[in-house]
């Protein structure tokens, strides 16, 4: 199973040194470039991920960058070892002085190196839906299958996931990273690939913290609701609440605490 190798280790408990061999989550640079008639070739920049799935993660990182708004404006896509190219066709929106990173993307890192925000990063052409409702049941199934399809998690404990999820809890796909930004960029990525992004029948589910970048791109991904295992900060509170998603985090079999968007959790 890819996602993790196998290192050397000394472990010490009361009854002396043990040694052996433990389960490591793999992080290796990943290189994205795009390359566009109006703009030539250019490095969007290096990001530290899990190897696996690199193609979605490149083609849902360039839709959260604002870059793209459908795979259409993809001409070709590349993967090599550690590198992934994409031809952009004129429909595109690279602009190198706005989207090109001035330092390497850290597995924690969702907008490191970028040296402004726009608009392009939080635009969506509609209203998140309405339609969508959960109970406090969702989350329970939620989280409960989520980490069942955690495999690299299972081996390592050192993933992160993230994962669509229906009305009641059921799990439609997840994808495991050591970064949580890139778990999420191979998500939607899955989605563009066959056309199209999430919709008002999917809620997302983060297995950290919920961070400004992560509420950003499942509004920028359309999803109604999103819910995190962790603690929201004050600029995702607000942006949540600005573009009308509804947030809950500190998840938990038995509780969820709701940071905006109430009217879309039944008790």
């Amino acid at each position: 199973m890819d996602g993790f190798e196998t290192r050397a280790i000394a472990k010490l408990t009361d009854d002396g040194m043990i040694r052996s061999i433990d389960h490591v989550t793999s992080e290796c640079p990943l290189s994205i470039v795009v390359d566009s008639d109006n703009h030539g070739r250019h490095e969007l920049g290096i990001t530290m991920r899990t190897p696996g799935n690199d193609r979605l993660l490149a083609i849902g990182f360039i839709y959260s960058e604002g870059i793209i708004s459908s795979i259409d404006q993809i001409q070709d896509v590349e993967v090599s070892e550690n590198l992934v190219e994409l031809k952009l066709n004129d429909g595109s929106m690279f602009d190198p002085t706005e989207h090109c990173r001035i330092s390497t993307v850290t597995s924690s890192c969702g907008i490191c190196g970028r040296s402004k925000l726009s608009s392009g990063l939080t635009e969506f052409n509609e209203e998140l839906d309405e339609q969508m409702h959960i109970r406090l049941e969702t989350v329970t199934k939620c989280l409960n299958s989520v980490l069942e399809k955690q495999e690299v998690f299972t081996k390592t404990g050192g993933s992160h996931a993230c994962a669509s999820f229906s009305t009641d809890g059921s799990i439609e796909r997840v994808f495991e990273d050591v970064g949580r930004h890139n778990a999420f960029d191979k998500l939607v990525g899955s989605y563009l690939e066959e056309g199209g992004v999430p919709q008002s029948c999917l809620g997302a589910f983060v297995s950290g913290r919920a961070s400004f970048e992560l509420v950003q791109k499942s509004i920028r991904a359309g999803f109604p609701i999103m819910v995190a295992v962790g603690a929201p900060s004050t600029l995702a509170v607000d942006l949540a609440k600005e573009y009308g998603l509804t947030l809950g985090c500190f998840a938990k079999s038995h509780s969820i605490t709701l940071f905006s968007g109430v009217r879309r959790v039944m008790e």
